[in-house]
């Protein structure tokens, strides 16, 4: 009996630590902008039209998916970043779409 509840304590706090990982993180990814991003978009998100766009209004332009796949994929002067796991993907796409 204490195996299974052992068990069970376990299986359960895999599951707490899976839940807690999937959720965006906010602060991951506005620290994923400074370090990836600002570069070629600035601090402030603005960009340097037409050579980098702003990015402050990217939630109107695109949808979540297309946000992910441009951070991923990378496209026109914009490198991909494929180096980045999908949960930071998920964390920088959802600080961009604030």
């Amino acid at each position: 009996m204490k195996t299974i509840l052992a068990m069970a304590v376990v299986l359960c706090g895999a599951a707490s630590a899976t839940t807690a990982w999937s959720k965006d993180d906010p602060a991951a990814g506005a620290k994923l902008y400074t370090t990836h991003c600002t570069a070629c978009h600035g601090a402030n998100r603005a960009g340097v039209p037409p050579t980098f766009p702003a990015l402050t209004d990217v939630a109107k332009r695109l949808q979540p998916a297309q946000i992910k796949e441009k951070i991923s994929k990378g496209g026109g002067l914009m490198p991909p970043f494929s180096q980045l796991s999908p949960q930071e993907i998920d964390n920088l796409a959802s600080y961009l779409a604030k």
